[in-house]
């Protein structure tokens, strides 16, 4: 420790140091806990399980092998999910702390934690307008006939198709070019995104002498889209879109607006509502003719394709996005937990939980896509489809076939919208959590950043909003999201250390865990998330919205929305080296310890934590340090233990 930071930090400590319990204590009781014990778990569930369990997961099953792509999945839940996961809920229990001062832990990282904000605060922006898709598609559910099964609208073209069209028919078995310049056809390169993950195809319909399309297609694209040519043209603002997501951000701000303690109890209603939804549409799908051939399609194992690259990697790309580490949600969640919860029975049971529902989900897809298999006289994979094609289009396609049609679409989609509702609360929660406002300005902070909310996706609500939404899911939640997460489990590990994570533990749970945690930290979840960034590299091409070629300028937009959430890491780096004093080195060993005020922030807790300090940290003390703590009148003997560590 260079000496004149040496003894500016040995001075401010004796008199913090004693009252350090006293002000965590305080900071920890002005932020209130978790009203319940399953509030952690079920808030967890709703923020780790969102739309792409309902609309990528199902996809990447029957494209991968079926049942046999669960052999990768759940190998890559072990190495890199679970530890994760695990990771993010120990310090953040541990410490009570934002993604922000949390890196107190290991000060010369604290760029991960700005980089999380940043990767949180973009996502919060667009996320919030699919929600608002899924509002239209409700409010439209609420009629006796739904206007996405019909050719009758004024939006429609003559080269629509409906439910009557096929039964004069029309054969469906075939895909051909969307009219009218759509860029909906074929399957898009790569492009990993949080939410709609890269691949925008859909089903189309083709007659016997012309290129036609389902009305339920067109309903989307000509209707609640409007969509126009390009990203050069954005055209005039969609205001019923506008208005959803006004509504959206309106029920965020209720959720929140009452702190920790009321999103528990919103998380009562929301995490096990679309469980009951999706269980209702099984049902419901299990009973419809071809069902049986859709799931069979999905599940039934093809070895074959365990063989191919793509494979693992897409296995491996889908874990790290539906567990949701490196958004700073997981810390944030986990910081208002009890110090004494059980945090390893909550780690393993929450990604298992998010894993199985995607698993159950696809049930509940096939099933229904195997009917339109059945309906149309073709096979499933003629049909197959994922992301806003699935959910949009083909799903309330087969909801529109089916007796009592608008019962059906607005479960359907009051359950989307409950799951993207939760996702969205955890960021926008986890965004205000990071800049310490949320416990202290109270309803007119959270009204504050719900009206900015609202604002700022305003480019995304225009006709050619679509375009500018593409770009920020393809850029903004892919590779960086894997440098951080790489970032942040190498600090813990090597940094901080896993002798000291394992002490904290069993700081907290009685019991310290297996050792095979030690070496997943240390080496193998490191190399797994190498593994899946260099896959993505591989496999993310320029932005690309099926035919539609954006250019030069929007995809130099797209990488700089790109690394904005990991310039911080080195920038923070070299900032806090450079104010450091002493010799370069001595900076990097003095910011690589934690900072004295890391701890449990409740008094009693930091008390057995400092207890806990192992006994060779105290024989490291330099004779200067003694020296400086021998002039210390107010520092009591845990107090100099605690120097001593630091």
């Amino acid at each position: 420790m260079p000496a004149s930071r040496e003894s500016s930090a040995t001075t401010t400590s004796s008199s913090s140091s004693v009252s350090l319990g006293k002000a965590g204590g305080k900071d920890k009781d002005a932020r209130e806990g978790w009203g319940g014990k399953l509030d952690f778990i079920l808030t967890c569930i709703g923020y780790a399980v969102g739309l792409g369990n309902i609309w990528r997961f199902p996809y990447l099953c029957y494209k991968n092998g079926g049942g046999a792509f669960l052999i990768p999945y759940t190998l890559f839940l072990v190495l890199c999910g679970l530890p994760l996961f695990f990771l993010e809920v120990t310090y953040g229990q541990f410490s009570s702390l934002s993604p922000l001062a949390i890196w107190k832990v290991v000060p010369l990282f604290k760029g991960v934690g700005i980089g999380m904000i940043c990767v949180s605060a973009i996502v919060c922006v667009y996320y919030n307008v699919i929600v608002a898709w899924t509002v239209y598609y409700l409010v439209m559910s609420f009629r006796a006939v739904l206007p996405w099964a019909h050719c009758d609208n004024a939006w429609n073209t003559i080269h629509c198709v409906d439910q009557s069209s096929r039964t004069n028919g029309t054969n469906f078995a075939g895909q051909g070019n969307l009219t009218g310049g759509s860029p909906w056809t074929g399957e898009s390169e790569g492009g990993p995104g949080s939410g709609l993950n890269g691949t925008w195809e859909l089903m189309v319909v083709t007659t016997q002498s012309n290129k036609s399309t389902p009305a339920s297609e067109e309903f989307w694209l000509y209707h609640v889209l409007d969509q126009s040519d390009g990203i050069n043209s954005l055209g005039t603002i969609r205001w019923q879109l506008l208005l959803c997501l006004a509504f959206s951000w309106l029920c965020v701000f209720f959720c929140l607006f009452k702190g920790v303690k009321i999103l528990g109890k919103v998380m009562h209603f929301a995490a096990p509502f679309p469980y009951l939804v999706l269980i209702a549409l099984l049902v419901r799908g299990c009973t419809l003719p071809g069902a049986a051939d859709g799931i069979k399609f999905y599940i039934i194992p093809r070895w074959e394709k365990l063989m191919e690259f793509s494979v693992w990697g897409e296995a491996a790309l889908q874990i790290f996005y539906s567990v949701g580490m490196a958004w700073g949600g997981i810390i944030t969640m986990a910081s208002y937990n009890k110090f004494s919860n059980n945090v390893y029975r909550d780690s393993m049971l929450v990604p298992l939980i998010n894993c199985g529902t995607s698993f159950f989900a696809g049930f509940v897809i096939f099933s229904v896509l195997g009917f339109m298999a059945h309906e149309a006289h073709t096979s499933v994979d003629k049909i197959v489809t994922q992301g806003p094609g699935l959910t949009f289009v083909a799903y309330p396609q087969a909801i529109a076939t089916m007796p009592i049609s608008p019962l059906w679409s607005v479960l359907f989609f009051l359950m989307l919208f409950t799951i993207g509702l939760d996702s969205q609360i955890r960021l926008f929660y986890k965004y205000l959590f990071v800049q310490f406002v949320l416990h202290r300005s109270g309803v007119v902070m959270v009204a504050i950043r719900c009206c900015d909310g609202s604002i700022k996706p305003y480019a995304l609500c225009p006709q050619g909003g679509i375009y500018v939404l593409q770009i920020m899911d393809w850029y903004c939640a892919s590779f960086s999201l894997m440098l951080i997460s790489l970032t942040e489990c190498l600090a813990l590990s090597w940094a901080y250390g896993v002798d000291n994570l394992y002490r904290d533990i069993a700081l907290m749970t009685g019991k310290e865990p297996h050792f095979w945690w030690r070496y997943m930290w240390k080496y193998i979840t490191p190399a797994v998330i190498l593994f899946i960034w260099a896959f993505s590299v591989v496999t993310l091409g320029p932005v690309t919205y099926g035919s539609y070629v954006y250019p030069e300028w929007a995809i130099a937009f797209g990488w700089f929305l790109g690394v904005i959430s990991v310039v911080p890491i080195p920038v923070v780096a070299v900032y806090k080296i450079m104010k450091t004093d002493g010799p370069f080195l001595h900076r990097v060993r003095y910011l690589l310890k934690s900072d004295y005020t890391w701890g449990p922030s409740q008094p009693e807790d930091r008390k057995r934590y400092i207890a806990a300090m192992e006994s060779a940290e105290l024989e490291e003390v330099t004779a200067i340090e003694k020296t400086s703590l021998s002039n210390m009148d107010d520092c009591d003997e845990i107090s100099i233990a605690f120097l001593h560590k630091r």
